[in-house]
């Protein structure tokens, strides 16, 4: 009997770290629409050439169900839970989709990656990192509390990427970019843009990347240093203001006091035929704009 006992209390504690193995698949439309949502844990999708939605991964013990249906063009997958605030939801889903797909991806403590899906992405987590490629499709991501990195292969689209606290990076996007930031640093780099909008509380600001001719340029921090290297050529007219902090400009003008019994400086002047419009407001920071 005691043995039994021993067994069966072996068993239960053994149980509860057990998880359920996925590995479900269904037909889908190369163009579709493929919803995502998931409590806790992580999202991966990955575009392939099949016009198939595969899920494989993992479902946590007090996970209710996995909702994979279609509906026309859209897929719905969904992570269904009995308690929310239980420890034992945790589900890490792996799926691959037609890469031509468009993704809205919802979580609330769980990491998202995406790779090789060129149709648009909608990304929103409350707590956890996101990670994915752009193509030539818009992509709009939103965290409350985590970073986001968004790279891409110089295509024009739209981006518009959102943290409440976490640092933004973005790499050879193209086109038009609002990257914007309570608590975190925006480091854009590469790419050529038409319009670009930064801003953040509390963070620093890197620009490291070409204007297109007649483009704008907006950049707004409060407590944070601003760097600005251009690539190629860039004709534009500077407005910059700075309250508390020094400016130092590679362009040849110097900036000037707004007033001899304060700290602000300011500097404007024209780059070329001026095509372009550069705005940079900072309250506490130094900045540096070059090429």
């Amino acid at each position: 009997m005691r043995v039994l006992t021993l067994a069966l209390i072996g068993i239960l504690a053994t149980g509860e770290g057990l998880a359920e193995d996925i590995d479900r698949s269904m037909d889908a439309d190369p163009n579709g629409l493929i919803s995502i949502s998931n409590v806790a844990g992580t999202v991966e999708v990955a575009g392939w050439s099949r016009n198939q939605v595969e899920i494989t991964g993992t479902l946590g013990d007090d996970v209710e169900e996995l909702v994979f249906e279609r509906d026309g063009k859209e897929i719905e997958i969904k992570v269904k839970t009995r308690r929310l605030h239980s420890n034992r939801i945790s589900s890490d889903l792996h799926v691959k989709v037609p890469s031509a797909s468009s993704l809205e991806i919802n979580t609330v403590s769980a990491e998202i990656e995406v790779a090789g899906v060129t149709g648009e992405q909608d990304l929103e987590s409350v707590s956890g990192d996101i990670v994915s490629a752009a193509f030539s499709a818009d992509i709009n991501v939103d965290s409350v509390s985590g970073e986001i990195e968004v790279s891409g292969e110089g295509m024009p689209a739209r981006a518009d990427l959102n943290t409440v606290s976490g640092d933004i990076e973005t790499e050879n996007l193209a086109g038009e970019i609002s990257v914007e930031s309570v608590s975190g640093s925006l480091f854009v780099r590469s790419g050529a843009f038409q319009r670009a909008t930064l801003g953040t509380v509390n963070g620093d600001i890197m620009f490291h990347a070409q204007l297109l001719d007649g483009a704008r340029l907006d950049i707004e921090t409060v407590n944070g240093e601003v760097e600005i290297e251009f690539a190629g050529e860039i004709s534009a007219r500077f407005d910059i203001e700075t309250f508390n902090g020094g400016i130092r400009n590679c362009f040849g003008p110097e900036a000037v006091r707004v007033s001899k019994y304060g700290p602000g400086y300011e500097l404007k002047f024209t780059e070329g035929d001026g095509s372009g419009r550069v705005t940079i407001e900072t309250l506490n920071g130094n900045l540096r704009l070059c090429r």
